[in-house]
């Protein structure tokens, strides 16, 4: 009898979790030269699978910009695998991209972009 209220805590948790937007900020690159920011959001539908999608917005703050930072906008899905690992998929003027990375204080991994080397990317998500 007591595993329903349980059940049924856990379940309105795990709805209301995926409801809300997260902010992601993070930096990519050698000398993280890009920063990366994106707020992210589900449905109460994706609780199970743990798919996030919403806004990126990338610019350039390396000190060789020129004309002012340069920027590109586009779209960011993420997809939880496990409470240490993060999938995610980048896509940003007709490019997309893949990462993968494991947890410690942030989330630390390798942007893959086709015909592009891989480059570091950081990445915090509140």
């Amino acid at each position: 009898m007591r595993t329903l209220p349980l059940a049924l805590v856990v379940g309105t948790l795990a709805t209301s979790a995926a409801s809300q937007t997260l902010e992601i900020v993070g930096y990519a690159g050698e000398l993280g030269e890009w920063e990366l920011t994106a707020s992210v959001g589900g449905a109460p539908d994706d609780a199970r699978s743990r798919e996030l999608s919403g806004r990126l917005t990338m610019r350039h703050v390396g000190i060789c910009t020129q004309d002012g930072p340069e920027e590109k906008t586009g779209e960011i899905r993420l997809h939880m695998t496990a409470p240490s690992e993060l999938r995610a998929t980048l896509s940003a003027d007709g490019v997309e991209c893949s990462y993968r990375a494991r947890r410690s204080d942030s989330y630390v991994g390798l942007l893959r972009c086709p015909n592009r080397r891989p480059v570091p990317l950081i990445l915090w998500i509140r």
